[in-house]
């Protein structure tokens, strides 16, 4: 006899619709509005969504589609690249000069630290950060 039929998850793209101070982050991840997300993040305009690169040691321009498709809205980008501070490669550079972004890379923890402050400030700021363990 079978059981009753039961749909299956639902998994959803992660995102909270607003914009918010990081409170926490390592062990692979964040918190931020009394939330947890395990993974990178992507915090924009729109909102904090996750962020899957796919190579987070070697970012490409298509690994920032999200934020292209919201330049409007973003003047300095915060690219917290892991650990450690790795330089951003030439071509995603001109593309977000092009996109008239400023990116600017630094180690995930230093990124999440002025993320917070400009946020305050009521800054046009977004950021791009590589979860770290």
């Amino acid at each position: 006899m079978a059981g009753p039929k039961m749909a299956g998850i639902i998994i959803r793209e992660a995102h909270y619709p607003g914009r918010a101070p990081i409170e926490a982050y390592g062990n692979g991840g964040f918190r931020f509005a009394d939330m947890s997300h395990r993974g990178s993040l992507l915090c924009l305009p729109s909102g904090i969504h996750g962020w899957e690169p796919a190579d987070p040691a070697k970012l490409t321009a298509a690994d920032f589609d999200r934020v292209f498709s919201e330049t409007e809205g973003i003047e300095i980008l915060l690219v917290g690249t892991g650990a450690d501070i790795r330089p951003l490669p030439a071509a995603l550079r001109t593309a977000m000069k092009e996109a008239g972004i400023s990116a600017d890379p630094m180690s995930t923890g230093a990124a999440v630290r002025t993320y917070n402050v400009l946020l305050a400030e009521d800054r046009a700021v977004a950021a791009a950060l590589v979860a770290v363990d």
